[in-house]
């Protein structure tokens, strides 16, 4: 008798940097949840997403390729309709999928509705964020229904109740955590597979959370920005126009907040990302109570990371730093992975698919360019050949003038980042250069280093033979001419 394939759990939050777990070493924060899920099974300590913000990150899960390949290369963009997401291919092999909570594949802004594709999910329960906007959003369709003076409060301008803040019970991650238990306790079709994506929008901005949550954490008591004085004049000018204002000119920069707001802005943070660990076990409490822990696939991590005043930068953007491109990573499949292992190789968003996949027992997507990271997270050192990874960011969150494209190759000690000139933009070309073990904080940038000019130049070599390997030939060849 064939063994049933496992069910898939794939946990996903918004802009969670690695470090915002204490299982990454981070002991101001309060995850025992995800601590749990990382002692039971495998964590990635270097995980990068393909794009530091939403839509092309997210792209890069669902379909497994690269920014420059799947063409959704900005938030506001949709990837052409032949791309195709590895939760179909396992909706075609009889699994039971479903989504709740965020998407975004498209653009979602001024109200839209966030259009369906041919992505497998027979449940879909879409809220892009918790704040109001499309009138099909789950969440408030939800709210107005359980608490409707919640709903009202909020939406009203003068009142002091906000969806930020909102009491856990009527909360976004809680209705999130809500919805993922119904469908484990009853809303599944018991006689297949399932794979389910439950999407947390938190710890995204706005900074807030539930007071018992807020209540946790003593904003003078947790560490100050990772940054040196006179940074910014050894990096490239954007980040002195980011750090003055920012998402282009839209949100408020760095140098606009008060050394106060900066701690207190950590706290509402790590207060979300607590909040989001409560949801975590809760779910995790009813796989155990529906005996489905024992057979399903727990994938546990976040789209981008969230700058929170590192390099005096705040939220995200043309940035290419460990805290806005290195998320968490943990896989748990009871038996089957060992537990309590870590992994220090580098890996990638565009690996989680096929990883899924391979799990499922099926191909991979035909035209995917991730690897699956079974045997690696087995303990097979030797089946993990790639020794990089690679990050886009092409005018991607919103616009600046002229226009920020950037690239990162992340190889070995180094990481580095060519900020594009002409002809891509108007901008000068620039760059970063960094040695991550010498300086793991990358605050001190060698681009301009005489000393290292021929790692420079051998790293630029390197990422230009990584974009050809990485360029779409899918395209079958029929004959030599």
């Amino acid at each position: 008798m064939t063994p049933q394939p496992p069910n898939i759990l794939l946990l996903c939050t918004d802009q969670q940097r690695f470090d915002a777990l204490r299982a990454y070493g981070n002991d101001q924060i309060d995850t025992p949840n995800l601590d749990r899920l990382a002692a039971d099974g495998v964590l990635f300590e270097n995980c990068y997403v393909q794009n530091p913000v939403c839509g092309p990150s997210r792209a890069s899960l669902m379909t497994g390729r690269y920014v420059h390949a799947h063409g959704l290369w900005a938030n506001g963009v949709a990837p052409p309709e032949h791309e195709r997401m590895f939760t179909k291919d396992l909706a075609d092999a009889g699994y039971d999928c479903g989504l709740v909570g965020k998407f975004h594949l498209a653009a979602c802004a001024g109200g839209r509705t966030e259009p369906r594709r041919d992505d497998g999910f027979r449940v879909f329960r879409w809220a892009h964020d918790p704040y109001p906007g499309s009138s099909e959003n789950a969440y408030h369709r939800w709210l107005r229904a359980f608490r409707p003076d919640l709903y009202d409060a909020a939406v009203d301008p003068g009142s002091p109740v906000t969806f930020d803040t909102m009491p856990t019970e009527a909360h976004y991650s809680h209705w999130i955590g809500d919805e993922t238990i119904s469908v484990l306790r009853s809303d599944r079709l018991r006689d297949r597979p399932f794979c389910f994506v439950a999407n947390f929008f938190d710890p995204h901005h706005g900074f807030g959370a539930p007071k018992e949550y807020a209540d946790r954490y003593d904003p003078q008591a947790l560490s100050r920005p990772v940054t040196a004085p006179d940074e910014l004049a050894g990096k490239p000018p954007i980040f002195t126009e980011a750090s003055e204002k920012s998402y282009g000119g839209h949100a408020k920069g760095y140098v606009e907040y008060t050394e106060a707001e900066l701690q207190e802005t950590k706290a509402a943070y790590y207060a979300m990302v607590s909040l989001v660990d409560a949801e975590v076990g809760r779910i995790l409490a009813t796989l155990d109570e529906e005996g489905l822990a024992e057979n399903t696939l727990v994938i546990f991590t976040s789209d981008h990371g969230e700058m929170l005043g590192d390099h005096q930068l705040m939220l995200k953007g043309p940035m290419m730093y460990d805290c806005a491109v290195r998320v968490p990573l943990l896989m748990r499949w009871t038996g089957v992975l060992p537990a309590g292992v870590r992994r220090s190789e580098l890996v990638q968003w565009i690996d989680l698919g096929a990883t899924v996949l391979d799990a499922a027992g099926l191909p991979p997507l035909p035209r995917g360019q991730g690897a699956s990271l079974l045997d690696l997270a087995r303990g097979d050192k030797d089946a993990w050949q790639r020794d990089w990874a690679l990050s886009e960011y092409r005018d991607s969150g919103h616009p600046y003038d002229p226009a920020v494209h950037t690239t990162m190759l992340r190889h070995d000690r180094w990481k580095l980042v060519v900020h594009h000139g002409e002809p891509a933009t108007a901008r000068a070309r620039t760059g970063e250069l960094y040695d991550l073990v010498a300086d793991p904080h990358e605050l001190t940038n060698l681009w301009d280093d005489p000393e290292h000019a021929p790692v420079r130049l051998a790293l630029q070599e390197k990422l230009l033979d990584v974009l050809v390997a990485t360029e779409d030939r899918s395209q079958p060849r029929e004959a030599y001419w």
